[in-house]
C-alpha cells in the first residue's frame, strides 16, 4: 500500500468516523427505546442519517483541527470526535440502574461491532486486490481507518469517567453511597479526560487495549 498525502488521508477516514460517530449514539437511542426510552424515537434520533446526529464542534471543528495538526507536525494524521448526545431520560426506565448501564455499554459495543465489520472489509478487500485494484486499495485504507477510530472510541469510552459511557456504567453498579458522590464529578469530566491525556497517564492503559481490539480486529481480517 502506498503512502497517501494529506488529502487521500482524510478522504478514507472521514467516512469511517461519521459512521462511528453516529452508529454509536443510534445505538444509545435504539436500546434506550427497547428498555421503554422513547425520547430519542420521538426527536429522530434513531437513525443512521448522519445529520441529526452531527455536532458543529464535535463533528467538524474538533477532528478537522486534530488531524491538520497532526498531520502538519509530521504526524500521520489523527481524527477524533463525538456527536451530539442521544436524549435519554431515565425516568421511563422499567429498572433505572439496569437499563441505565445497559443504555451506556450500547455504545462502546457498537464501536467494537464495526470494528469488526470493518475487519471483514479489509479481509474482502484483499481478496479483490488482483482483480480490481483501483477499487481494493481505497477500501482497504478505509477498512483500516474503520478498524482504529472505532478501537479508540471504544476503549476512550470505556474509561470510567462521567460522562463517559464507562463512568455511566460503573455508576450504575456502583452502591447508592459511592453512586451520589460519584456522580458529582461529572461536571468536572471532561476537565479530569483533558489532564489524563495531558499527563500522559493513559498511556499504559491505552496503549495495550488500543493494541488487544486493533489484533482481534485483523485476527478476523486474516491478516495476523
Amino acid at each position: 500500500m502506498q503512502e497517501l498525502n494529506l488529502i487521500q488521508q482524510l478522504a478514507v477516514f472521514i467516512l469511517p468516523l461519521i459512521f462511528a460517530i453516529t452508529v454509536h449514539e443510534t445505538a444509545h437511542g435504539w436500546v434506550a427505546d427497547k428498555l421503554g426510552d422513547h425520547t430519542a424515537r420521538m426527536q429522530g434520533r434513531i437513525t443512521l442519517n448522519p445529520i441529526p446526529h452531527i455536532d458543529l464542534v464535535g463533528t467538524i471543528v474538533v477532528p478537522l483541527a486534530l488531524y491538520a495538526m497532526s498531520a502538519l507536525s509530521g504526524g500521520s494524521g489523527f481524527l477524533f470526535g463525538w456527536a451530539k448526545p442521544v436524549p435519554i431520560d431515565p425516568r421511563n426506565f422499567g429498572n433505572y440502574r439496569r437499563d441505565m448501564a445497559l443504555t451506556a455499554i450500547a455504545g462502546p459495543a457498537s464501536n467494537l461491532l464495526m470494528m469488526l465489520i470493518w475487519a471483514v472489509v479489509l479481509r474482502l478487500s484483499v481478496g479483490l486486490e488482483g482483480l480490481s485494484g483501483w477499487i481494493a486499495e481505497p477500501l482497504a485504507y478505509m477498512a483500516v481507518g474503520g478498524i482504529l477510530i472505532n478501537a479508540i472510541l471504544m476503549v476512550i469510552n470505556l474509561l470510567p469517567i462521567l460522562p463517559l459511557d464507562g463512568g455511566r456504567v460503573l455508576a450504575s453498579l456502583l452502591p447508592p453511597r459511592l453512586a451520589i458522590p460519584f456522580s458529582r464529578l461529572e461536571p468536572w469530566g471532561l476537565f479530569i479526560l483533558i489532564a489524563l491525556f495531558a499527563t500522559g497517564l493513559l498511556n499504559p492503559l491505552l496503549g495495550p487495549a488500543l493494541s488487544v481490539t486493533q489484533s482481534l480486529a485483523y485476527k478476523v481480517a486474516g491478516i495476523l
